[in-house]
């Protein structure tokens, strides 16, 4: 262990200031010198804390609109020098440098700055930290000697330490604070080159690096033998997303499983702009319904599959009001009574927002079997307001995989008609529905719609066919006068005469095999409507 050092002289010069008045005085309280720049130096002096201000530590007046400052050997060589090295001890005694054992710093705000819709190039530039991250990267260098304060929350920290260790910070604190700190810088600089490939048109640099902040470990992963944590991006988005909604009261900590399929759920419930209801189990949607009543979408969505449903996730794209609240409680699966299961269970509720008399409602009710619902608030969704920019990244063993995310939805004006007779607009409706979910289900898969309900699925099968059998044996008598959506080509035309057997009326594919023609000439055998939609939905 390291012998203790001193706290004598700090430097703080922050962007936020955000307690900082309170944190200085309680450092002059404890006969700490203070010494700072610009605003800070000026925050600090009205109330009333004395301040050395920098120009009088470097002898050079800041200069060049504050780019130039802090960077001077007698700020980077009190930050630097070893105070168990002889010769950086006369070093400094020779260049009359006094020793700085802490410094409070935080950044130009860089990220909230480019995020602004009326940011241009020039104030990018220059809300680019330079001597911030200078003064973070020497202190953290040498937290042997010198404590770096790169948050408002790690204030009542280090006060607490310095008055429980006479004056100095623990070792063991100064390691975790340097850790922090080249944490931040490592992502600030992200940041900054993300915004600047941007700039560029550049999809995929050379060298990408992906900044993320842990929001909190989780209890284990996708098995209990997993440990895991739950970590967000760096820059928050505008976009509604599960990874900064907001847990209501209530419930236990959601788990690493709960948060994926969550996820699935919300981004399908994203797709429509009317009122939807999805739910999720193992990262497929069992149900999802459209209607112009929210309580009645939920409804179709739950009887689609009641089984399915069961311990599922729960996705909504408006308000959860005290009517839709009591009938997803009051949902009960059909086998609910008989083996007295309890009444219907949802691990996950995604909406964005609830009412306070829904909330309630859900925590009190009797008939519902767990206590331990998890409710996520989203904020209202803008089906336009998604974000271009973000990766979708896959892990490999000793690499990733980095690709646009899958954005493409319905789209009329590219589709093509390819068979004798056209589909009606009850057709089409259920077409758009079942083009729209099969984005979302694991690859091979087949989804039936109708009347704007998902009534089978059949997912991730190595085989096309397969997956058209179990998507019509779940749909049952519901597959006479349904939609057929498929992810990806018929290369043979047996999906569509397996369909047509089934009294499933219309069909949208990608189209592009070799063999189209003998899907079309099947179709229209049975006098089927058929779609081409010239995109693929593989999900991996």
């Amino acid at each position: 262990m390291s012998k203790s050092v001193l706290v004598k002289r700090a430097l703080v010069s922050v962007s936020d200031k955000t307690g900082i008045v309170e944190f200085a005085r309680q450092l002059t309280g404890l006969g700490v010198e203070i010494v700072s720049t610009g605003g800070t130096a000026r925050t600090l002096s009205e109330a009333g804390i004395d301040v050395i201000s920098i120009d009088k530590v470097t002898g050079f007046p800041e200069m060049m609109n504050g780019r130039v400052k802090t960077l001077h050997p007698k700020i980077h060589g009190g930050l630097l020098a070893l105070r168990d090295n002889d010769e950086h001890v006369k070093a400094m005694r020779d260049n009359d440098i006094t020793g700085i054992e802490l410094v409070c710093v935080n950044l130009y705000p860089f990220e909230q700055t480019v995020a602004k819709p009326d940011c241009v190039f020039e104030d990018a530039i220059e809300n680019i930290d330079i001597g911030g991250p200078s003064m973070v990267r020497s202190a953290a260098k040498n937290h042997k000697f010198v404590t770096i304060v790169t948050n408002p929350d790690q204030y009542d920290l280090v006060i607490e330490e310095i008055k429980a260790n006479n004056g100095s910070v623990s070792d063991e604190t100064r390691k975790e604070l340097a850790r922090g700190a080249f944490a931040l810088t490592a992502a600030y600089d992200s940041a900054i080159s993300a915004y600047l490939s941007g700039q560029a048109g550049e999809k995929f640099p050379e060298r990408v690096t992906v900044a993320i902040k842990r929001d909190n470990e989780l209890r284990y992963g996708e098995n209990p033998h997993q440990k895991a944590a739950f970590y967000q991006l760096a820059g928050k988005t505008d976009e509604p997303c599960v990874a900064y909604a907001k847990q209501l009261e209530g419930g236990k900590q959601i788990s690493f499983n709960n948060l994926m399929d969550t996820n699935a759920a919300f981004e399908l419930v994203k797709e429509f702009e009317e009122p939807a209801a999805v739910v999720v189990k193992h990262m497929n949607p069992c149900g999802v319904a459209v209607d112009p009543d929210i309580t009645e979408a939920y409804r179709k969505a739950y009887t689609a599959d009641v089984t399915s449903a069961f311990g599922g996730i729960i996705a909504l794209n408006r308000p959860v009001t005290e009517e839709l609240a009591d009938a997803i409680v009051d949902s009960y699966p059909c086998w609910g009574k008989e083996l007295g299961a309890g009444g219907f269970f949802a691990e996950v509720i995604i909406a964005p927002s609830f009412d306070e008399d829904a909330v309630e409602l859900i925590r009190t009710r009797k008939r519902w079997s767990r206590e331990d619902v998890r409710l996520l608030e989203t904020g209202p969704i803008d089906v336009n307001k998604v974000s271009e920019s973000e990766y979708d990244i896959r892990c490999l063993v000793g690499g990733i995989l980095l690709q646009q995310r899958d954005l493409i939805g319905w789209e009329p004006d590219q589709n093509k008609i390819v068979t004798k007779r056209r589909p009606t607009s009850d057709e089409l409706a259920d077409l758009q529905l079942a083009w729209t979910v099969v984005k979302h289900v694991k690859s091979n898969t087949i989804v039936l719609a109708k009347d704007r309900t998902i009534v089978g699925v059949g997912a991730g099968q190595m085989n096309r066919v397969d997956s058209g059998m179990l998507a019509i044996r779940q749909a049952g008598e519901e597959s006479a006068g349904s939609a057929m959506a498929s992810d990806a080509f018929f290369p043979f035309p047996d999906n569509v005469t397996q369909a047509a057997k089934a009294g499933i009326t219309a069909i949208v594919q990608p189209g592009g095999s070799k063999q189209d023609q003998l899907s079309i000439d099947e179709a229209d055998k049975h006098n089927m409507a058929m779609v081409f939609t010239g995109k693929r939905h593989f999900k991996h």
